[in-house]
């Protein structure tokens, strides 16, 4: 069998006109669906703590949206979830739960936050900048090595290995702040500062970070790479069918292992960009927890890149306009991800009942 007669076989019949009219409306359905059953139980949870839910949706759209630096903070908040979710993009279309992106994230993170400061006084800015993007997406695929090869040659669950060297990645991150990368001039444990000269440009005399734009160009190319090669058609096959993949003549180990390499690299590079474009440092038990975060929001596109970049604008809007909103109405800092957890439960039981629905047309 030939990856060619693979990628006949899994293609799908081209739709007519009604039943493509009812496939757009199912996809469109299933993507507002959970969104807009989100907002109203989350409402809902706003009433019973005496707040105004339109208010808080109101403030939200205000702070994150519809003002100057609400807007500019916003774009900027985007660079890292657009690489993060650049990363689950490819882990998730090859059959693979590269749950570790936060530990891969925190390690490049901090990695550069230590080495930043010190390649700035030996190297011009441009080098300091390339070489600590490269460091952050080396340090993450090195991370992702154990659960990868567990995976590949072992056959071992990687959403419990990756999950665990997250956990280990977390708690390293913090060692490694506190006692070899502290800065000595500081008393709260923390990194060398990078200054702000050093760091990626802003844009357009703004405060928007220019680390948006190495997001989109990555999630870009992911998505062009993932449906538009051949490297790419590789890698969905084997996550459709690896004993498929296997007739085919592909090397699925080694397909498995570069595919944690490129998501958990990506991740890292996240971290990298935090840093460079907004943060300078690292302060001990810093960890936004992005990653698992951004899981939604890739299964909301359906893994599609272009669609993956307006759900991330619109959580950044949420993120930041959900800041101001509970300093101004008394909602607690968490109440933000309580949404997102909320709409990862609607998103579940909506893909449930959608295909029990498909099993009773089929039989």
């Amino acid at each position: 069998m030939s990856l060619e007669t693979l990628e006949t076989s899994a293609a799908e019949p081209a739709p007519g006109g009604s039943a493509e009219r009812g496939a757009w409306i199912r996809v469109i359905a299933m993507t507002l669906g959970p969104i807009a059953a989100a907002l109203v139980l989350s409402g809902a949870i706003l009433l019973t703590l005496g707040v105004d839910p339109l208010a808080y949706y109101a403030t939200v759209l205000e702070r994150g949206l519809l003002s100057p630096y609400g807007l500019q903070a916003t774009v900027t908040r985007m660079a890292p979830l657009l690489l993060l979710a650049a990363s689950l993009i490819v882990a998730f279309r090859a059959g693979i739960w590269n749950l570790g992106g936060d530990g891969q994230f925190l390690l490049g993170a901090v990695t550069v936050a230590a080495a930043g400061p010190l390649l700035a006084t030996v190297a011009p800015v441009w080098l300091t900048l390339v070489l600590c993007l490269v460091l952050g997406a080396a340090v993450g695929a090195a991370w992702s090595l154990l659960p990868a090869l567990l995976r590949a040659y072992q056959g071992v669950n990687e959403i419990i290995t990756t999950l665990m060297m997250t956990f280990l990645g977390v708690s390293f991150a913090n060692v490694l702040v506190k006692l070899a990368f502290r800065d000595p001039a500081t008393t709260v444990p923390q990194t060398r500062t990078l200054v702000v000269d050093d760091r990626l440009p802003r844009l357009f005399g703004t405060t928007i970070s220019s680390g948006v734009i190495i997001g989109l160009v990555a999630i870009v190319a992911v998505h062009l790479v993932m449906t538009r090669t051949a490297f790419g058609l590789k890698l969905r096959v084997v996550g459709a069918n690896a004993t498929a993949a296997i007739h085919a003549g592909l090397n699925v180990p080694r397909l498995t292992v570069a595919v944690f390499a490129i998501s958990a690299g990506l991740a890292g590079m996240a971290g990298a960009v935090e840093i460079l474009g907004v943060q300078g440092n690292v302060r001990a038990d810093w960890n936004p927890a992005y990653s698992l975060t951004v899981v939604p929001l890739v299964f909301l596109a359906r893994f599609n890149g272009f669609a993956a970049i307006v759900f991330v604008f619109l959580f950044s809007v949420l993120s930041i306009g959900g800041e101001s909103a509970a300093r101004r109405l008394g909602v607690p800092n968490f109440f933000t991800l309580a949404i997102v957890a909320i709409l990862l439960i609607v998103l579940a039981l909506a893909e449930y009942l959608d295909q029990r629905r498909r099993e009773r047309i089929r039989s």
